[in-house]
């Protein structure tokens, strides 16, 4: 019973990135058909319509395309701190021994794509790509593993997860450092006088949520015209946002007692609606629920659904729509190195570093695992959909071309990793009823 009540966040947590992996397809799919239908003009028309807001002194003006990417992203990137945050205080993280296995796996994740992808390339011009075939989807590949039912442990669920969100940490290094440029560093140290404004109220347990989200505003903008892309605010704005209740449980306990005792008592009318004195009853309760709640664990619970069923899909209609025509010109290199560094590069770097780390003794297999299974998550890893398109965006921003072939290749490189990976588990895999019989 207790193993249950323990679990059921992240397989909550699975439920909705695998679903959010099928509307992710979904999305793509209605995008490559719009985008090359007789509608495809609308298409293009709809993306790079300008949307924004200005007065005599400041104006904000974007096409569509740019507002999801820039802005809705940002949220995606928001909600992705929140777990790096509270995997490395509480989570898979939280210890060098928890955090060994997964974390050498995300180095090979991250380190082979990228020598594959610089070893591969002989074109300066395509170079800035390195960047793009080094994280996973995570909600692809959870999806795929869905699909996968009892033949999946949920240990390898969680073992997937984890080095999948080192792989996304290390995805925001690469886009602060090396895919932001002509900083203005005026700008920069405003917003970090905000956002260190913030993190000294976290230290002292104070969140004001209103404020929270002005400052947020403010930090975006500022990023945004500081040369930072603006989605590391989302980043950094996260680790400003405490993890810790107010009160702690044995305060809530009696608290909570008290007031069901107290509204037990009231009189009943027997209306639909509640008495004055129980309504205030249910104000306390609504303060008392907010004083226990852990600030990050609403948050997250809160924008999870918002991000896995509307920004994603969005993001994905918005950017997978390439136009295929007979004068297309597509870079076949740059689209065939980033489809091999998917599958290759992830397959190998994950599966490699994981043997090495088992041998040396640096980290312990999980319970219910073995190498056969390892080796089939290690190639779906390398369905890097999202994350990998969103750093094609920025690393060839001034190139369709470049930006298209990147789409190409990492879609090809995604689908070829996902049915890999999925036969490969499929074969590996056993069922736990049959598991079962065999003992």
């Amino acid at each position: 019973m207790i193993k249950k009540i323990v679990l059921t966040p992240f397989q909550k947590f699975v439920k909705i990135e695998s679903l959010s992996g099928v509307l992710l397809f979904g999305a793509t799919l209605i995008a490559m058909v719009w985008a090359n239908s007789p509608y495809s003009e609308s298409y293009t028309a709809l993306w790079n319509y300008n949307i924004g807001i200005g007065t005599e002194n400041f104006e904000l003006n974007k096409p569509l395309i740019l507002w999801v990417n820039d802005g809705l992203m940002a949220v995606f990137f928001f909600l992705i701190g929140l777990e790096i945050k509270r995997e490395l205080l509480i989570g898979e993280l939280n210890t060098f021994r928890k955090a060994a296995f997964p974390l050498i796996a995300a180095i090979g994740g991250i380190v082979f794509p990228l020598a594959m992808f610089l070893v591969l390339n002989q074109s300066p011009e395509t170079v800035d790509g390195w960047g793009v075939p080094m994280a996973t989807d995570i909600a692809f590949t959870l999806a795929i593993l869905k699909l996968l039912g009892d033949r999946v442990p949920l240990s390898l669920k969680i073992f997937l997860t984890a080095f999948a969100i080192v792989d996304d940490l290390g995805a925001v290094v690469v886009i602060a450092l090396f895919y932001s440029s002509g900083i203005d560093w005026l700008l920069v140290l405003y917003a970090a006088l905000a956002l260190a404004a913030l993190l000294f109220l976290s230290y002292r347990d104070f969140y004001l949520k209103y404020v929270s989200i002005v400052i947020a505003i403010v930090v975006w903008f500022l990023f945004l015209k500081s040369g930072i892309h603006p989605t590391i605010a989302g980043v950094l704005m996260a680790f400003t946002i405490p993890i810790r209740q107010k009160m702690n449980m044995k305060d809530f306990t009696e608290s909570l007692i008290n007031i069901a005792q107290s509204f037990e008592k009231t009189e009943r009318d027997h209306l639909p609606i509640l008495s004055k004195q129980q309504y205030e009853y249910m104000d306390e309760l609504e303060d008392l629920t907010e004083k226990f709640n852990s600030p990050l664990q609403r948050l997250e619970h809160g924008l999870h659904g918002w991000v896995a069923y509307f920004i994603m899909p969005i993001f994905a209609l918005a950017n997978a729509g390439v136009v295929f025509s007979a004068d297309m010109v597509l870079d076949v290199p740059l689209m065939v190195n980033l489809a091999l560094a998917l599958f290759i590069g992830k397959g190998v770097g994950i599966m490699l570093m994981s043997f090495i780390g088992i041998k040396l003794k640096l980290a312990t297999l999980p319970d219910g695992i073995d190498f056969r299974q390892i080796f089939g998550v290690s190639i779906l890893a390398g369905v890097g959909f999202t994350m990998s398109i969103f750093v094609a965006n920025l690393a060839f921003a001034n190139n369709l071309m470049f930006i298209d072939s990147s789409k190409v290749g990492v879609i090809l490189g995604s689908v070829v990793s996902g049915v890999i990976g999925y036969l490969i588990l499929r074969w590996s895999g056993t069922p736990n009823g049959e598991k079962n019989k065999t003992r």
